[in-house]
């Protein structure tokens, strides 16, 4: 672990080193980075965008992508960016709430219906009121746009039906006390630790589950840990963002932000029908390599996690009413 963490510092060290050195006298890279591995509907959407801003500056900005999560977890991610190292970086709104606290609205759960709803609202005034609190906080980070992340169920090596059968077990969650607070009010242990960590706790039974959608249970190689229920409690439907450092955005001309803006916005719809086709896919992956998807009663999660949104959502009161009236 150790080894990992010196390893990370000297990349970032390293990337902040070159950050924003023109090549060449004459094209800036721009370092983008995610979690997920290369081929990932994210990960294609953000090289798209950068392939399109390449073509639109006569080559004067170039993406380069590093996916898989080489440059470090999410939380280190965001800390890389907010100091120029890295440029661009998808990130989840899970670990963007201890950072910029008001888009923790999106991060209660089953504060939307369902992913329909989620994109109506993102889409909407709500979606770009959030975008402008991140980008006009001091995290230092300029919101782009949103991406679908679709519902976040349990997968598990026991059978999940009710609140009950998730006592003493220990599920890996985002690095938000929020998350802690839903998984422990849904019955189980919330363990907080980055992705990159969580395929050898479930293989080693440091914890008994996690949560996360298909394509990452999948992608991420989860469902070969022993995991052989995904419970379909779409407790959590959380919006992902993509964000570009201020210090990298200060430096752009305003040309350049505008066409960036417009990319990103197409960045945003392409992704979301790569995730439709990917969710579709993997689903079909999972079921084929025996993990059981399984049916289950909301309710009685919905009514369990009503403490967490009472406490966090009392100060969102008015945007939560807002979220809800929207169809």
């Amino acid at each position: 672990m150790n080894f990992r963490r010196n390893l990370i510092s000297s990349a970032a060290a390293v990337l902040l080193s070159f950050a924003l050195i023109p090549v060449a006298s004459a094209q800036t890279v721009l370092r983008a980075s995610d979690v997920h591995p290369t081929g990932y509907p994210n990960v294609v959407a953000v090289e798209n965008m950068g392939k399109k801003l390449e073509s639109a500056t006569a080559g004067r900005y170039k993406l380069q992508m590093f996916p898989g999560g080489v440059l470090g977890s999410e939380k280190e991610v965001v800390e890389q960016t907010q100091i120029g190292a890295i440029q661009i970086a998808r990130i989840s709104l899970g670990i963007l709430g201890p950072v910029v606290p008001d888009v923790n609205v999106f991060n209660m759960p089953f504060v939307f219906r369902d992913e329909a709803h989620m994109r109506s609202v993102i889409d909407g005034p709500v979606g770009k009121e959030i975008l402008d609190k991140i980008t006009n906080s001091p995290a230092r980070l300029v919101a782009l746009g949103w991406m679908d992340s679709g519902s976040r169920s349990l997968y598990t090596k026991k059978e999940i039906k009710s609140p009950a059968d998730l006592k003493g077990l220990k599920i890996r969650v985002m690095g938000n006390p929020l998350f802690v607070d839903t998984m422990n009010a849904m019955g189980g242990n919330g363990i907080t630790m980055g992705h990159n960590d969580t395929y050898s706790a479930l293989q080693t039974g440091v914890v008994d589950g996690a949560e996360n959608n298909p394509p990452t249970l999948f992608t991420a190689n989860h469902y070969s840990t022993g995991v052989k229920f995904y419970t379909q409690t779409t407790h959590l439907i959380i919006p992902e963002i993509f964000v570009m450092s201020k210090v990298a955005w200060d430096k752009m001309s305003k040309d350049d932000q505008a066409s960036l803006m417009k990319f990103s916005r197409e960045a945003q719809m392409e992704q979301r029908a790569l995730w439709d086709k990917s969710v579709a896919e993997y689903s079909g992956k999972l079921q084929a390599a025996g993990i059981q998807f399984k049916t289950v009663d909301k309710k009685a999660f919905y009514d369990a996690t009503a403490p967490v949104r009472a406490k966090y959502g009392s100060q969102y009161a008015e945007l939560m009413k807002r979220i809800e009236a929207v169809k």
